[in-house]
C-alpha cells in the first residue's frame, strides 16, 4: 500500500512538474487525453487538470465494468495527477529551458511520472489507463501503446494549434513512451 500511494504522489509530482515547467510555456502538446487537456487550454484557456478528468470519465467507466481493479488503482492516479497538474501552474511563469531540452526533459519528467504509477498498476489519465487495458489481452508493451494514442493526438494538436511544434512534440512523446517502456519493462515484478 505504502509503495502504491507513493507511486502516485511522486508520479504525479512529476507529471505535474513536467508539464508546467516545461510543456505548457512551450506550446508542446502531449498525447492522449493529457494532450487532449492541453489542446483545450492553449484553444479555450481551461485548466488541463479539470479538462484531464472530464475527458478520463468515460474510459473509467469502462473499466469499472471490465476492468474494476484498473478503475480502483487508476483513478486515484487519474485525479492525484490531475491534481498537481493544476497545482502546478505557477511553474508556466518561469524562464524554462531552450525548446529541444524542454521537449527532452519534459518527456523524461512525464514517462518516469507515468512509468513509476503503471508499476503499481495506477494511471495519470485516460489514456494510460486505456493503454494499461490493452496491454493486458496482447503481449505489446503499455509504452507501445501509449506511444501510439499520443502520436494521433499530437498530430490533432499540430493542426489545431499553429504555434505547436510537431517535431519536438514528437520528440517529447517518443521520450515518454522510451521512459515508460524502459521502466516498466526493466523493474515490474
Amino acid at each position: 500500500m505504502f509503495k502504491k500511494i507513493a507511486s502516485i504522489l511522486f508520479g504525479s509530482m512529476l507529471v505535474g512538474i513536467g508539464i508546467n515547467y516545461f510543456i505548457i510555456p512551450n506550446h508542446l502538446v502531449d498525447g492522449g487525453v493529457t494532450g487532449l487537456g492541453l489542446i483545450a487550454k492553449y484553444t479555450l484557456g481551461l485548466k488541463p487538470g479539470l479538462t484531464i478528468i472530464i475527458l478520463s470519465i468515460p474510459l473509467y467507466l469502462y473499466a469499472w465494468f471490465r476492468f474494476r481493479s484498473f478503475f480502483y488503482n487508476g483513478v486515484h492516479g487519474m485525479l492525484t495527477s490531475a491534481f498537481f497538474i493544476d497545482l502546478f501552474h505557477p511553474l508556466m511563469e518561469l524562464q524554462t529551458p531552450p525548446l529541444l531540452i524542454s521537449s527532452i526533459s519534459g518527456g523524461l519528467l512525464l514517462g518516469t511520472g507515468v512509468g513509476l504509477m503503471l508499476l503499481t498498476k495506477t494511471s495519470s489519465g485516460g489514456s494510460d489507463l486505456l493503454a494499461l487495458m490493452l496491454s493486458r489481452g496482447t503481449p505489446i508493451n503499455v509504452g507501445v501503446f501509449i506511444f501510439m494514442i499520443d502520436s494521433i493526438v499530437i498530430t490533432f494538436g499540430w493542426i489545431v494549434i499553429h504555434e505547436t511544434t510537431l517535431i519536438y512534440s514528437g520528440l517529447m512523446v517518443g521520450m515518454i513512451g522510451l521512459t515508460t517502456s524502459f521502466i516498466t519493462s526493466t523493474f515490474s515484478s
